[in-house]
């Protein structure tokens, strides 16, 4: 992702304002110096927003897991003295409880495990942790809340987004894409053949989708432009233009041509695409996640793609995530595996962004966020409207 210059929209600093040379070895929290060449450097992004001439201001500290789009980055920096994890690897947990001790806020991940230790390495100034994604499973919110701890997620961005994926996903795989580029790419296109790769039509079959929710309605709605047949399974019916309800998600798995996974992670979903799931699909039905790779039993889709009781799986997300390279899954001819690119639009990852900047600033500015998940503590905090 590119950078904007933060400078050319920052006021300028009062003289009281510590800005450090930019060759400065900043410290980290243990003191250590930190190189800016260094593969686990932790940059400080500081500017003066909203400061007033003469008047100092205390800027809260910030810690943001990795660096972000600057339609968000440019919002927190502005209100915020700021520490990035710079890494293309995502920061390990032991990272985290290094980097986070003094911190009022958090941005992070889902790919961040932020337990009830990271909070308490973080301190009784922690006030938000706001998640950049719709789930927030990867948070301790039980924990958050016992310690006033307020957590944030930004549903809804990626909602239309992630659709257009998943649907790019069943097509792919159904059309066999992947299959055909390899082929070419291989130098085995002699000629027009009428057997080669063939796959199965989307229009007009039957699309299960387990999980109405946002992005299962956008789905659906997909779907109708190719005139199939929608059945879904939820945790009860929802009124869904065209679609029928399946009680069992069994009696789904013997309808559907393609089946389409929207629930969220949690203990009740894990594995609920199970071996007798999967065994009991039809044999060209086609299996299609962006949502948690934990919806799956992994070790039994092998099993099934590779005894041909069904089609293909196409995943954007997997378990674990992301897959070794010699994870059996990679060798599969009808596995297509992305690496969890459902939100990535430049358009739909700026508006993840700055929603995940809005509600952090939001809390630090004493402010109700957007999008709280424990608005017990808000309450709690803040009067009433």
């Amino acid at each position: 992702t590119g950078h904007d210059d933060d400078a050319a929209d920052a006021a300028t600093p009062d003289p009281g304002s510590r800005i450090p040379d930019p060759g400065h070895r900043t410290p980290d929290v243990q003191g250590r110096p930190i190189h800016p060449t260094s593969s686990r450097r932790v940059g400080r992004a500081i500017l003066a927003h909203g400061e007033e001439p003469g008047v100092r201001l205390v800027r809260p500290q910030v810690f943001v897991s990795r660096r972000i789009p600057p339609e968000g980055l440019n919002i927190v920096s502005g209100h915020c003295d700021v520490r990035i994890w710079e890494d293309e690897s995502p920061p390990a947990h032991d990272d985290l409880i290094r980097q986070v001790p003094g911190v009022e806020g958090i941005l992070c991940l889902l790919s961040d495990r932020v337990d009830d230790e990271v909070l308490a390495a973080a301190g009784p100034s922690l006030r938000v942790v706001s998640v950049m994604a719709v789930g927030y499973d990867n948070v301790d919110v039980a924990a958050a809340t016992r310690r006033g701890v307020a957590v944030t997620h930004t549903p809804g961005a990626l909602t239309e987004t992630t659709a257009d994926l998943a649907f790019a996903l069943m097509l792919a795989a159904a059309r066999r894409l992947v299959e055909g580029v390899d082929f070419v790419r291989a130098g085995r296109w002699k000629a027009w053949d009428p057997l080669l790769l063939l796959g199965e039509d989307v229009h007009g079959a039957t699309l299960g989708i387990v999980g109405m929710g946002r992005i299962g309605r956008a789905v659906a709605r997909r779907a109708r432009g190719f005139d199939m047949r929608v059945i879904y399974f939820h945790r009860s019916p929802v009124a869904v233009e065209g679609a029928e309800y399946r009680g069992c998600v069994l009696d789904l798995a013997r309808e559907a041509d393609f089946v389409s996974l929207h629930l969220p992670g949690s203990p009740e979903t894990r594995h609920i695409i199970n071996r007798e799931f999967l065994f009991g699909m039809k044999r060209n039905a086609i299996l299609v996640n962006t949502a948690r790779g934990s919806l799956v039993d992994t070790p039994a889709l092998v099993e099934a793609l590779r005894e041909g009781r069904l089609r293909a799986a196409a995943l954007d997300v997997t378990d674990p995530e992301p897959l070794p390279r010699d994870h059996p899954l990679l060798s599969l001819p009808n596995c297509l595996v992305v690496p969890h690119i459902g939100s990535a639009s430049r358009a739909t990852r700026a508006a993840i962004a700055r929603l995940a900047a809005e509600n952090l600033v939001a809390v630090l500015d004493g402010r109700r966020p957007p999008h709280p998940v424990n608005p017990e503590v808000l309450d709690a905090r803040l009067p009433r409207a």
